[in-house]
């Protein structure tokens, strides 16, 4: 009898399915019967970024077809970094920086994957049987399976080989994620890996494992699959997930919900279309008939339910509002408006002042936008090079362009 929902079909119709280790077993398997899944995040940071969001929408829209969602937290592996994408190494966190990166991870979950309810997802971490594994133990019965020649030809090592700065630590990183895979399968019969497609090395560096490790043990262990999704790019092809500000954190306190909003306000026209199939549950139909008769509109919608979606629908009303009021010339309320806050020095050259906030990369750019009539404060438009700020006024509402704003609070 067939599954009731055909999970593959929504990925591939959604545009989620970038490579597949075995196309034929994935699509069979997830339409016949629930399977367990995985999906690893190694805390480097104490916040998720738009990067994650992606690949955990995947997740969920898995999770939701019926499959057994499990989130890896890597808790061991952060340890040593992953040199997927990494032209130099990552930084070498220290253990209680790991773990408190963990937690913070674990706590925000929630708003990606179902924890609670009908079919909770399981949320594990790598640290738990990593740590315990011995040095010569991992070695006999891991590190036995990888070929090193095999291992350098894949991009996720080429690259840094190239630079002449690959560690030996950094060899560990696809073995340890390999083995994570095996442990998954034992433990709860995971059979399905999914990530971005720069997992790609490390993912089938797992389904090989197994493949090796049942020969010869002459075991049964039963296929094990990778699916990767595509990363999260413009139409230009560039990452997306950057702001002014740097990196598009989901965190509230990192990037707030009006900047979430306003980076996807602000994107590509040839963008829309893609992210409301990823990001929505609108028919497809639908999203091709609104993109084609109002692409303005669609894009709105489009930044509307993607806020929605990570900060929850007050939040992204709020931030609405705030764009309309602000860009539609109606009265803004400054309580809604991102907020920075600078040290009193009585008063201070306007140079100096724009060069402290987050949204002025330097004073070469404060006095380019100045003469060419791109700061506006309090309304004001600001011409003058040499103007001295006086700050007992405590609150100011500084523009940059049309469409960067915040409010500067005199502390």
């Amino acid at each position: 009898m067939e599954f009731k929902n055909n999970a593959f079909e929504k990925l591939e119709d959604r545009g989620f399915v970038f490579q597949t280790t075995h196309l034929e077993e994935t699509k069979k398997i997830l339409k016949s019967k629930p399977v367990t899944f995985y999906i690893g995040i190694d805390p480097t940071a104490d916040d998720l970024h738009i990067g994650h969001f992606f690949g955990l929408r995947m997740a969920r829209i898995l999770q939701d077809c019926g499959h057994k969602c499990i989130v890896l937290v890597g808790g061991a592996t952060a340890l040593i970094g992953d040199p997927s994408n990494k032209s130099d190494m990552r930084k070498i966190l220290s253990k209680s920086e790991v773990e408190r990166n963990a937690r913070e991870i674990k706590s925000i979950l929630n708003r990606f994957v179902k924890l609670d309810g009908d079919n909770p997802a399981i949320i594990v971490d790598n640290a738990d049987w990593l740590k315990e594994a011995t040095y010569i133990d991992f070695l006999r019965d891991i590190g036995i399976h990888f070929n090193v020649s095999e291992m350098l030809s894949k991009d996720l090592y080429k690259n840094r080989l190239k630079q002449g700065g690959l560690t030996f630590m950094e060899m560990g990183y696809m073995l340890m994620q390999a083995f994570d895979f095996v442990h998954l399968n034992d433990k709860f019969n995971c059979v399905l890996q999914i990530g971005g497609s720069d997992q790609w090395g490390n993912i089938v560096a797992g389904t090989e494992l197994s493949r090796k490790m049942n020969f010869l043990s002459q075991s049964q262990r039963p296929l094990m699959m990778g699916l990767t999704c595509p990363l999260l790019t413009n139409a230009d092809g560039v990452k997306m997930g950057k702001t002014e500000k740097g990196t598009l954190w989901v965190s509230r306190e990192k990037t707030s919900a009006f900047d979430f909003f306003q980076h996807f306000v602000n994107c590509l026209d040839a963008d829309v279309e893609r992210l409301l199939r990823f990001f929505t549950e609108i028919e497809i139909s639908e999203i091709k008939k609104m993109c084609s008769e109002d692409i303005v509109k669609a894009k709105r919608l489009m930044a509307f339910e993607v806020t929605k979606l990570i900060h929850g629908e007050s939040e992204a009303k709020l931030a609405q509002e705030t764009a309309k009021a602000l860009f539609g010339g109606n009265n803004l309320n400054i309580s809604t408006v991102p907020t920075e806050e600078i040290k009193n020095t009585g008063s201070i050259n306007i140079l100096d002042f724009l060069a402290s906030l987050s949204i002025i990369n330097s004073k070469g750019e404060a006095r380019r936008l100045i003469e060419q009539g791109g700061i506006v404060i309090d309304d004001i438009k600001k011409t003058n090079v040499n103007e001295i700020i006086d700050l007992s006024k405590k609150e100011f509402l500084v523009k940059k362009g049309k469409k960067v704003f915040i409010k500067v609070i005199v502390k």
